[in-house]
């Protein structure tokens, strides 16, 4: 079985979709993080942090854990954290940290918010089981 448009496939026939698919709906005002030298906004909206609206990453990676630290502390040598490819500096990643927080924090018990966490779940347990 081939994997959907725009989904990563892995072995065994499982496969990843990409962070826009997703179709959890929530009503949330989008917290102003920075804003890109291209004139791009990024945001906390909903759990994730985005770029131009659109899901970049739904965690805060610390620097020092990321196979690439190197050439991205060239280009901004003040980054802490990068969330998905934006590098964010401490206080960035302290009002991130703190707007991804309050979105996780609130339970949401709608059949769809109970799936959605029940599918990061699984991933999670898949992953740490050395998924390919």
């Amino acid at each position: 079985m081939a994997a959907p448009k725009g989904a990563t496939a892995f072995k065994g026939g499982a496969t990843r979709r990409p962070l826009q698919w997703l179709k959890v709906k929530v009503a949330m005002t989008p917290v102003h993080i920075k804003t890109t030298l291209d004139g791009r906004k990024v945001e906390v909206i909903g759990g994730y942090v985005c770029l131009d609206g659109q899901p970049e990453a739904d965690a805060l990676v610390v620097l020092d854990e990321h196979p690439n630290r190197q050439a991205i502390l060239r280009a901004v040598p003040k980054a802490t954290h990068v969330a998905g490819r934006i590098p964010l500096t401490m206080p960035e990643v302290s009002v991130a940290q703190a707007a991804l927080r309050r979105a996780t924090d609130r339970f949401d018990g709608t059949p769809q918010a109970v799936s959605e966490r029940l599918r990061r779940a699984v991933w999670q347990k898949v992953f740490a089981d050395g998924a390919e």
